[in-house]
C-alpha cells in the first residue's frame, strides 16, 4: 500500500505516519530526512542541497523528487510507504502523480487529520525543549515539575522559534493557502480519508487502520 499523509503543522502527521508505518510494515517517507541523509554523506546532491538550504532558500522539487524515486525503487519499499511532509502544494502533487506513473506506482490512498487551529496553537505553542537532551514538555498537557527546567537533566527548557505563537499562526495560514487544493486534488480522485486529529493517539491510528482495510 502506498500512502500520503496531510496536516497542519501540530496535527501530530508525523507521529501518525510513524505509528501507521510500524503498524503497516511499511517505510515512511520524509523529504526532510531525505536531504538531512544526503547532506550528512556529502553526496553530490547532498552538497547541492546543503548549500541551497544554508542559503535560507527551498530546495527544488527536481532534487526531492530525484531523490524520493531513488527511495521507491529500493527493495525494501516493496511493502509499501507513507509519505511524510510531501507534497505540500499543488504543483509537487501534480509532479508526485507523474512521477508514481513513471515507475508504474499508485497512491492507494491519501489520510488527512483534521485539527482545529486553536487546538494546533495550544498543542505547538505550549511545547518547550531542553537544550541539553531534547525532552520535549508541554506547559499544559506535560509540563515538568519545576517551571522552566527538564526533569531528565536539570537542563533549561526553551520555546523553538518556530513554535511561538505568532509563527504557528503563520505556517498555519500558508497551510491553508497551499494545501487546499492538494487535498481537492486527491478528493476529485476519491483518495481522501478525513479523520479528526483531536482524538488520542492511539485510537486515530486504530481508525485510521480500520479504514485503510477497506481501501
Amino acid at each position: 500500500m502506498r500512502l500520503i499523509i496531510l496536516g497542519a503543522p501540530g496535527s501530530g502527521k508525523g507521529t501518525q505516519a510513524a505509528r501507521i508505518a510500524e503498524r503497516l510494515d511499511m517505510l515512511q517517507i520524509s523529504t526532510g530526512d531525505l536531504l538531512r541523509a544526503e547532506v550528512k554523506a556529502r553526496s553530490e546532491i547532498g552538497r547541492k542541497a546543503g548549500a541551497i538550504m544554508n542559503g535560507g532558500n527551498l530546495v527544488p522539487d527536481d532534487i526531492i523528487l530525484h531523490l524520493i524515486e531513488d527511495r521507491i525503487r529500493q527493495d525494501d519499499a516493496i511493502n509499501g510507504y507513507i509519505f511524510d511532509g510531501f507534497p505540500r502544494n499543488i504543483e509537487q502533487a501534480k509532479a508526485l502523480d507523474r512521477l508514481m506513473g513513471k515507475v508504474k506506482h499508485h497512491i492507494d490512498a491519501v489520510v488527512d487529520l483534521e485539527v482545529p487551529d486553536d487546538v494546533v496553537i495550544t498543542r505547538t505553542a505550549g511545547r518547550r525543549v531542553c537544550k541539553a537532551c531534547n525532552a520535549v514538555y508541554h506547559v499544559e498537557l506535560n509540563p515538568p515539575r519545576e517551571e522552566g527546567v527538564c526533569d531528565a537533566c536539570g537542563g533549561e527548557l526553551i520555546q523553538r522559534d518556530d513554535e511561538k505563537e505568532e509563527t504557528v499562526r503563520n505556517r498555519l495560514k500558508v497551510y491553508k493557502e497551499q494545501t487546499a487544493p492538494v487535498r481537492d486534488f486527491y478528493r476529485a480522485k476519491g483518495l481522501l480519508r478525513s479523520f479528526d486529529g483531536t482524538q488520542t493517539m492511539a485510537t486515530l491510528t486504530d481508525q485510521i487502520i480500520s479504514a485503510l482495510d477497506t481501501v
